[in-house]
C-alpha cells in the first residue's frame, strides 16, 4: 500500500530543483564581474507538471506509459538574456539574491511537505 507514494517523489523532486537552483544562482553570483557572462536560471518547478496544452493531455511519468510525453520533464538551466549593467553581462546581484531567497523558501517547503507526509504515515501505521 505504501510502496509508491507520489508525495515523497514530488517533495524529493522539489528539493532537488531548489538545490539545483541554488547552484545556478551561486554560479551567476560568482561570475557577476565577468564581462560578457550570460547568466543561467532554472525553469520553474511547476513547468515540469504543466500539461502540454490547454486540453489537459496526460503526462507520462515513465517511458513505459502509452500516452503523454516524458521528454518535456527536464531540469536543465536556461540562458538569461537581456539586462544591461556596467560589466556588460546579464547578472544583477539584487535579482540573484531574491532568487536565492526564493530557492531557500522552495526547499523549506519541500522539506515541510516531506515531513508532514511522513507524520501522516506514522499516525496511519499506529492506527492499524
Amino acid at each position: 500500500m505504501f510502496e509508491n507514494l507520489s508525495v515523497f517523489q514530488t517533495a524529493s523532486a522539489m528539493a532537488r530543483h531548489a538545490g539545483q537552483s541554488q547552484a545556478v544562482i551561486s554560479q551567476n553570483v560568482a561570475n557577476a564581474d565577468t564581462p560578457g557572462y550570460v547568466g543561467k536560471q532554472m525553469p520553474p518547478f511547476a513547468m515540469m507538471y504543466a500539461p502540454d496544452n490547454a486540453a489537459g493531455t496526460q503526462r507520462a511519468t515513465r517511458e513505459g506509459h502509452l500516452h503523454g510525453s516524458a521528454a518535456t520533464q527536464s531540469m536543465a538551466p536556461v540562458d538569461m538574456r537581456g539586462g544591461d549593467n556596467p560589466n556588460d553581462n546579464t547578472i544583477s546581484l539584487e535579482n540573484e539574491l531574491l532568487k536565492a531567497a526564493q530557492a531557500k523558501s522552495h526547499h523549506d517547503r519541500a522539506l515541510a511537505i516531506y515531513k508532514s507526509a511522513l507524520d501522516v504515515l506514522r499516525v496511519a501505521g499506529r492506527t492499524k
